[in-house]
């Protein structure tokens, strides 16, 4: 049976995920480089300037809600749903 559009978009968001961890050290996070390269490649035209040393910190610290000085999955999770809720305000908002 073929996976749903959810569990396709689940599974992505995994890989995506582990695809940058473990580059550098833990295979299980990202490191601020780690981070950086996933936002580029991966987002870049949705957060625009993720490049910019000080926006990086800034969402940098931000995820890293247990400060251990690095971001987990959960913490990446947790970016994905509040850029995911974005876009969707931006795309119903009513004109």
């Amino acid at each position: 049976m073929p996976m749903s559009d959810t569990q396709t978009a689940m599974a992505m968001l995994i890989a995506t995920f582990h695809k940058y961890s473990g580059k550098e050290g833990d295979k299980f996070t990202l490191s601020k480089g780690e981070l950086k390269d996933l936002l580029t490649a991966e987002m870049g035209d949705i957060l625009g300037k993720s490049a910019d040393k000080a926006a990086l910190d800034k969402i940098f610290k931000d995820l890293d809600a247990n400060a251990d000085g690095s971001v987990d999955f959960q913490e990446y999770i947790t970016l994905i749903a509040c850029v995911t809720m974005l876009c969707n305000e931006f795309f119903t908002e009513k004109k």
